[in-house]
């Protein structure tokens, strides 16, 4: 089991100071070294796991109001990917001190599920020993940069779920994409394609594929209703594909 001095240097770097040391020092318990399975750290995984959903559940609800279901999972799935997961823990040094068996080494070599797994138990651990709201903090703490970086890839860019958004909210209309036009050898097309919503045309775009000229039609769109602020010329329906 976690040696005091390790327990004390993992509550510094987590920022969290226990009530009952007991409960981090089973999160840090790797099954590999337990007796049983039931005395490691993977149920406090489990019960981790669905803390850091909630917590980054509700931070996404509160942030994108208008965000429908689909895109507030996509962006929920990248911020508690294990990928995510282990690069907190790694940054926290929480895989320093976890107590592995013989034949697994500590260090950055370890399987991403591993660390991933490591953060959850510590969550979980928080969450039982100061309730909620400690963990709430941990969480939004460590994972900001995740969760922000997430949310603005995902949405801020998601320019067809903008607009669908706006048009269903203010005009009572979805939009309607019509490819126009499309030039270029088969190997390199490039296609117009212009929205409509509620009988209004707006400019057409053009780009490398259908997805990306809708995504281009969409911000023109968005930026001719004054939903958005510029218009680059990347977005110019001026007869080039870029």
């Amino acid at each position: 089991m976690p040696t005091e001095s390790v327990l004390d240097k993992c509550q510094e770097w987590i920022g969290y100071q226990f009530q009952d040391a007991g409960l981090l020092r089973r999160a840090l318990h790797h099954a590999s070294s337990a007796a049983h399975r039931r005395d490691s750290n993977e149920r406090m995984e489990f019960l981790g796991d669905a803390v850091l959903g909630l917590v980054v559940c509700q931070a996404l609800y509160e942030r994108l109001p208008n965000a429908l279901e689909g895109e507030m999972t996509k962006i929920k799935s990248a911020v508690v990917s294990r990928r995510a997961c282990a690069a907190v823990a790694l940054e926290l040094h929480l895989t320093d001190g976890l107590v592995l068996g013989q034949g697994m080494d500590n260090g950055d070599q370890l399987p991403t599920s591993l660390a991933a797994g490591t953060l959850e138990a510590v969550i979980a651990a928080i969450y039982l020993d100061g309730g909620l709201e400690p963990a709430r903090e941990f969480i939004l703490r460590h994972m900001a940069e995740e969760l922000s970086s997430s949310t603005h890839s995902q949405h801020q860019f998601n320019f067809k779920s903008q607009l669908q958004q706006y048009a269903q909210r203010v005009l009572n209309a979805t939009p309607l994409y019509e490819m126009l036009d499309e030039k270029g050898p088969d190997h390199s097309k490039c296609f117009e394609v212009a929205v409509t919503i509620g009988g209004r045309q707006f400019p057409s775009a053009w780009g490398p594929n259908k997805k990306e000229a809708e995504q281009k039609a969409a911000r023109i769109a968005l930026v001719t209703i004054g939903e958005l602020r510029e218009l680059t010329d990347a977005d110019a329906g001026d007869g080039a594909c870029h």
